[in-house]
């Protein structure tokens, strides 16, 4: 195949798998069709699924597998789609990097769109340098935190950064300023401005939401992401070059590829038109040694020479390629990092004790422990909560559940037989669990409590009943007693009283989030009583 064909065919493949990987982004949420029937469609104990299959980059990632695999000792749903890329990279090399990765694509497109140097200075940049050996520290890290039983791969591995990037931060502040700008439109006196803005929100409601999203540390999340977009003016795909871990591993992988760039030192005239257009530093030259655990296969240098001194031809030979530089500094201070974090991670107690009374983790969740072990930290079950409820983490987890999700009450609150969060856990972290099982068992995620001096009844403000009427549970778990309770200004008046029967309370948080003492809610829900930790425990 002609260079031209294959540099084509790469482009089409990124430009494909990159609209399916936002498709599948848009497609994470509550289907359509049941915001039309919200009520009944929750109402019955019909288990919701999502038609689409939005866990698949997840699975096609083998750095997602062998991390689960490592800390969890479990394969996880799909688990050959990555011995598949595996697989095709032994054989020819990092073109998941080149054709399939998402991520990839994007710092590619931004690097050709605008070139951060052009000339000599460009041919300086892309020469090998020793910051390519930061992501194998990264990879080390990663995997013998993994062994040790803390998952930190979600942190840093491209699937997860992208998808969480533009799930949490991205999709929700573009949906932000939209409808900021289709209100403004709404209002005004031109007819025809009026309706456009209606008609173009129905277009947009699909994509961006139908309801404000907000995700707590969002803004640092979706910072951190144009931060590493902006780093390739710095160096082409640098994101790929210096700190991707999947890229590390493929790169010690790809040792073994009998796809190879051959070189014609004898017609090179030294254009350095190779080095220019090389998107990993892999020292394409035919003066130089190609690297091989850096080459993105992107076929870049082969399409551009001039003289025909490079091509990528098929070896059958035995012989292993240039083994990947990382360096004993990189690995030494993998290997001391990787040993570190996690016992230094549980020196605040949160695992090994019980944990703060704010991590409310999702129906269906593991143990603490194993479910460190398997989260992916990917944002996937944040994205498809039909109620926004589900938020990463920043201090309820402790350091060693960082941006892993739990649930904020005041922003959502967990449907009652809704168990969408744990149907696309693309590791197992949330148990899929079925309706019927959640409402049963039941599964318990925490307890409410009700605080008396903010309460409207309790203190002698005014009548409520909100809370005793939204309580899903049958029967249900907030039961009324009529009292009479003396107002600030001496009268008795007849009130009900809301108590909580512990045993009955599931800890789904729709009364804390319906509670009409806004701010700080009068009934609040804590994770004291979940079903997953024997530890965390109400003992009547």
């Amino acid at each position: 195949m002609k260079a031209q064909h294959l540099v084509w065919l790469r482009r089409t493949t990124q430009t494909l798998l990159l609209c399916f990987f936002l498709f599948l982004l848009i497609e994470s949420r509550l289907p359509q069709d049941i915001y039309v029937d919200y009520s009944r469609a929750f109402s019955s104990q019909q288990d919701l699924r999502l038609d689409q299959p939005v866990a698949f980059f997840f699975q096609l990632d083998p750095l997602v597998g062998i991390s689960s695999l490592l800390s969890g000792y479990l394969l996880i749903k799909g688990f050959l789609w990555g011995l598949v890329i595996v697989v095709l990279t032994v054989l020819l090399g990092r073109v998941f990097c080149g054709f399939v990765c998402p991520f990839g694509t994007i710092h590619h497109t931004i690097g050709w769109c605008k070139p951060a140097l052009k000339g000599d200075r460009m041919v300086r940049a892309n020469q090998k340098s020793p910051g390519q050996k930061i992501k194998y520290f990264n990879l080390i890290v990663m995997l013998v935190a993994a062994i040790i039983g803390l998952n930190l791969t979600g942190l840093m591995d491209p699937t997860a950064f992208l998808f969480r990037s533009v799930a949490l931060a991205i999709l929700p502040g573009l949906g932000v300023g939209l409808r900021s700008m289709f209100d403004a439109l709404a209002v005004s006196d031109i007819k025809l401005i009026n309706l456009l803005s209606y008609g173009a929100e129905i277009f947009v409601s699909p994509v961006f939401g139908y309801s404000h999203q907000a995700y707590q540390t969002a803004w640092f999340i979706g910072g951190l992401f144009l931060v590493i977009l902006f780093l390739n003016r710095i160096r082409l795909r640098f994101w790929c070059r210096f700190l991707c871990p999947l890229g590390a591993l493929l790169g010690i992988f790809s040792r073994f590829t009998i796809l190879r760039l051959v070189k014609y030192p004898e017609k090179c005239t030294e254009c350095n038109l190779c080095v220019k257009h090389c998107q990993g530093s892999a020292s394409p030259r035919p003066d130089q040694i190609w690297e091989t655990a850096e080459c993105h296969m992107c076929f870049n240098c082969f399409n551009v020479c001039p003289e025909d001194a490079l091509a990528f031809r098929f070896s059958w030979t035995p012989k292993l390629t240039k083994k990947p530089d990382m360096g004993k500094r990189a690995v030494l201070g993998g290997l001391f990092a990787g040993l570190s974090i996690p016992f230094l991670s549980r020196l605040d107690g949160q695992i090994d004790k019980v944990s703060d009374s704010r991590l409310i983790r999702p129906p269906g969740s593991l143990a603490e422990k194993d479910f460190l072990e398997l989260c992916q930290r990917c944002g996937l079950c944040m994205k498809v909560c039909p109620t926004n409820a589900i938020n990463p983490t920043l201090a309820q987890a402790g350091m060693a559940g960082f941006w892993t999700p739990h649930l904020i009450m005041t922003q959502g609150y967990c449907e009652y037989t809704c168990t969408l969060c744990g149907s696309v856990c693309p590791t197992g972290a949330i148990r899929e669990i079925t309706a019927k099982e959640k409402i049963e068992q039941p599964i318990k995620i925490g307890s409410a409590y009700i605080d008396r001096g903010r309460c409207l009844p309790w203190s002698g403000n005014t009548p409520c009943i909100v809370c005793q009427e939204v309580c899903p549970t049958s029967p249900k778990a907030i039961y009324l007693k009529k009292d009479v309770v003396i107002r600030p200004n001496g009268k008795q008046f007849d009130v009900q009283l809301p108590y909580v029967d512990l045993k009955l309370c599931v800890g789904c948080g729709i009364c804390e989030n319906k509670c009409p003492v806004r701010g700080l809610p009068a009934i609040r829900t804590i994770a004291a009583g979940e079903s997953r930790s024997l530890r965390n425990q109400i003992l009547l």
